[in-house]
């Protein structure tokens, strides 16, 4: 989708918690940019594998460091044990959506986890 912004023309994505306060902030960020994103509740409809490796890559960040770690299910899977692989980190992520940092911010400009949700901003 695209959308005009400052003569410009953008589209922007969010991987979206409608629960979560720093993502209902980024959203209103983005749309008082003049942006409608395209919003995905990643808790109801998580990425692909493929998709949540790219997203990784394009933010240039490791598995580990997308981690909710105050969620119960990190506990429960032991995913702050260092022996965990980042394949079985990413498995865990996609099987407990909870378990994804949020929100993520994909624009032409560039991909971003948007905490501080001023971190949007860069990308707008």
């Amino acid at each position: 989708m695209i959308y005009r912004i400052k003569g410009t023309f953008m589209s922007a994505m969010i991987y979206h918690n409608d629960r979560c306060g720093t993502s209902l902030a980024v959203l209103d960020i983005i749309r008082q940019a003049g942006i409608e994103p395209v919003i995905v509740d990643y808790m109801a409809a998580p990425p692909s594998h493929e998709e949540l490796l790219a997203l990784l890559l394009a933010m240039d960040m490791a598995p580990r460091q997308l981690l909710r770690t105050k969620e119960p299910a990190y506990q429960s899977l032991h995913l702050g044990d260092d022996t965990k692989t980042d394949r079985e980190i990413i498995d865990a992520m996609l099987s407990h959506p909870e378990l994804i940092e949020r929100p993520i911010v994909v624009t032409e400009k560039g991909v971003r986890l948007c905490r501080p949700n001023t971190k949007v901003l860069e990308i707008l």
